[in-house]
């Protein structure tokens, strides 16, 4: 098997000395983001050393890299072309970078795992061989075989053994080697460094006709860490395999119409203003508008409903979603890069690059790893040999075992894997974690704030009152001139023909005027237009007034979402405070609340009242999440202690929220919190698994009691434990 056969990992990193400011993109705020793949990334230490690298310029306004996905997101200020040298900075640390593309991700992981599985059946194959040779030495003695033969056993083992080593031990040396030639360490350099001890140590006393051979031990040693790290790389690429799935979805073909004529062009490539086919059982490729034919989606990718939803011309789709059983023509509203899915993905990759507090204390504690490993394992070797009188080989063995059984991977696996399970788990069911410590905050709540409109109810209020035709038609002609709710809700109650109404004016606050016949309509508020002598509803209200005529009122309600008893319930069973906090009238704050068996409610607040609302909760010392979807929730959702917003809500509200869920119901609010107290379960177990395992292995290590073999399979086996029981995420409900 020849030497040219074997990827070089290199090649798929090569270094670009220009070019990546053309792959920056510039904020709202004037800052550059960038995003990009970074391999080489086995642990904690590898994050906190190029973290804190880049981290050192001041114009860098964030930096974090996802361990799961391995992208390496960067915020800056200032010159656009500072993104080559940041670039540069992290490849002179000892990894490779290249631009975040989805078919570059899937070429460079199926060339690692090939990789990774050739080393593990090379270390395979040796290893079964030298230990069939190592059974005869040991199961006799010296005298008995002849030293002659001995030697030979021993030099054939060398044989395979040494060459196995240098083959299959290419994942850790060129790690290792990338580390230490740019000035660096990382957690490869022992382990490296523990191959070559006994390795060499081994053929030395190989040359000597001496006893100490340990070319069994170090071919097993190999195999098992081969095993733990090709068992992570799958743990990694399983997580962030939901990302990758809606990426997916945004690479490949669309059918573009052009002069009546049709051709494919690339879905990247599409921009807003084209016109766009879809046949049957297609994916829409782009965000866009419907302008011809009737269709029903599955919209299950993107908002997690599970019912199909029927289209019709100018109705809105998103890319991601499934054309179910029509062709339609849509006209592209949004380019790939600013589509819904596309800020999903986004999303998603936001929330995995959050600091929380596990994630801070991990990377505290691999700062810490190299110096401290290196100094037990020197401590060791001359403790035994000049203290404790074991011979240098003895001493070197025990060594060798402490630099393999220190290792931080299970505490850098403890929050990340854990962080992309939840935040994939929950965007399946509509859910799109936008902070990375936001499950974290949400696990230890126990007041929840509720707005009212749009977020307890439909927020798409419905006429419920009767009316003659004309005043029906009058109020419909003026109220599509309306962009408020109320108003939509009235034009949508009438389907007939519409009266020209002039001189349209809107009063802020208050509602619409105009002329119709020669007479002044209005259309509005009780104080703006309504009769002042009727007393209030506890139905929402909307008043027409025609010159010369009584005002008449147009009573609306607007619907409890469908499960909102069963959630509030769910909470009060939880222990979580339910509150209403609505800027509606008092009489219809309570009797949605009635209907919602919420005990708490506080009606008729400005924004600036809501917010002291929330602020006395906070200083009674209350763990606040802020739900609501409006301009008046959004100082609230941001001052809150962690935030949710409906995909209906106004931008304001989405970009101030941490959580954002799609679809009808509560559901995934309760689904969110319960998923938050699991994942933050599963952060302590796995902290508190890696503690132990430090606990019990370092000083078993130091104390001779571990062998090279035993300390590799403790090593990988605490990394997977750690994986396997953050996996429980995905099964349990």
């Amino acid at each position: 098997m020849g030497q040219s056969a074997i990827p070089d990992e290199s090649r798929f990193y090569s270094k670009i000395d220009s070019g990546y400011e053309t792959l920056a993109q510039t904020n709202e705020n004037g800052e550059h983001d960038l995003s990009v793949l970074v391999s080489g990334i086995h642990c904690a230490g590898c994050i906190q050393k190029i973290e804190s690298s880049l981290a050192q310029d001041n114009n860098i306004k964030n930096v974090r890299l996802n361990f799961s996905t391995q992208r390496l997101s960067l915020s800056w200020s200032g010159d656009k072309n500072k993104a080559n040298d940041y670039i540069h900075k992290v490849e002179n640390l000892g990894y490779g970078v290249q631009p975040y593309d989805i078919e570059t991700e899937k070429k460079e992981t199926e060339t690692q795992e090939k990789f990774l599985l050739l080393c593990l059946g090379v270390a395979g194959f040796a290893m079964g061989n030298v230990m069939l040779l190592s059974v005869g030495v040991w199961s006799t003695s010296v005298e008995t075989m002849g030293m002659a033969t001995r030697d030979l056993m021993h030099w054939i083992s060398a044989a395979i053994a040494l060459p196995t080593i240098l083959f299959s031990g290419r994942p850790f040396f060129r790690s290792a080697l990338k580390a230490l030639s740019n000035g660096h360490t990382n957690m490869d350099v022992p382990i490296s460094l523990a191959l070559f001890l006994a390795g060499g140590m081994s053929l030395f006393e190989v040359i000597n006709h001496s006893e100490h051979v340990y070319f069994d031990s170090a071919v097993m040693l190999i195999f098992f860490l081969l095993i733990g790290r090709y068992l992570d790389f799958r743990a990694r690429k399983n997580a962030r395999s939901t990302a990758t799935d809606l990426l997916s979805a945004l690479s490949g073909f669309a059918t573009i119409v052009e002069g009546g004529k049709t051709r494919r062009i690339l879905i990247r490539d599409l921009q807003a203003g084209m016109i766009v086919n879809v046949v049957a059982g297609e994916k829409f490729p782009i965000d866009g508008v419907v302008m011809k034919g009737n269709s029903t989606v599955d919209t299950s990718l993107v908002t997690g409903e599970t019912l199909p939803r029927e289209i019709t011309q100018d109705s809105e789709v998103f890319a991601g979603t499934v054309n179910m059983t029509a062709p339609v023509i849509i006209k592209v509203s949004k380019d790939a890069e600013n589509s819904l899915l596309a800020d999903i993905v986004r999303l998603m990759e936001k929330a995995g690059q959050g600091q929380a507090q596990y994630v801070r204390l991990a990377d505290k504690a691999a700062r810490l790893y190299t110096p401290v490993v290196h100094t037990c394992a020197a401590l060791a070797f001359l403790g035994w040999w000049i203290i404790g009188g074991l011979a240098w080989q003895h001493s070197l063995v025990i060594a060798i075992t402490v630099l393999i059984i220190t290792c931080p991977c299970a505490l850098g696996l403890a929050v990340p894997v854990v962080q992309v399970l939840a935040s994939g788990r929950l965007m399946k069911s509509g859910i799109l974690v936008k902070s990375g410590d936001a499950l974290e905050r949400l696990a230890t709540i126990d007041t929840v704030l509720m707005d009212k409109t749009g977020t307890l109810t439909l927020g798409r209020p419905d006429l419920c009152s009767e009316h003659d035709e004309v005043q029906l038609q009058i109020a419909a002609s003026i109220s599509t001139h309306s962009s408020h709710p109320l108003s939509k809700a009235l034009s949508a109650a009438y389907d007939g023909q519409l009266f020209e109404i002039s001189e349209i004016q809107e009063h802020t606050g208050q509602g619409l005027s105009g002329i119709y016949d020669g007479k002044v309509v209005k259309l509005g508020s009780r104080s703006y237009c309504g009769n002042q002598s009727i007393p209030p509803s506890d139905k929402l209200e909307l008043w027409l007034s025609v010159e010369g005529s009584e005002p008449v009122v147009f009573y609306f309600i607007d619907h409890l979402r469908s499960d909102a008893v069963k959630i509030v319930e769910k909470f009060k069973k939880s222990g979580v405070m339910v509150v209403m906090l609505s800027g509606d009238r008092s009489v219809v704050a309570n009797k949605i609340a009635k209907e919602a068996n919420i005990e708490h409610v506080y009606a008729e607040k400005t924004p600036p009242q809501k917010f002291e609302v929330l602020d006395k909760f906070k200083r009674d010392g209350h763990k606040v999440l802020m739900i609501g979807d409006g301009l008046n929730d959004a100082p609230v959702l941001a001052g809150s202690d962690v935030s949710m917003a409906p995909g209906t809500a106004i931008d304001m509200a989405q970009n101030a929220a941490d959580i954002v869920f799609m679809g009808e119901k509560m559901e995934p609010i309760y689904e969110a919190y319960q998923s938050a107290c699991l994942a933050q379960k599963l952060v302590k177990q796995n902290f508190s698994l890696a503690v132990i395992y430090n606990i019990i292995a370092i000083p078993l290590a130091l104390g001779g009691f571990v062998t090279p073999l035993i300390a590799a399979i403790a090593m990988s086996g605490s990394s997977l434990l750690v994986i396997t029981n953050s996996f429980r995420l995905r099964f349990n409900t």
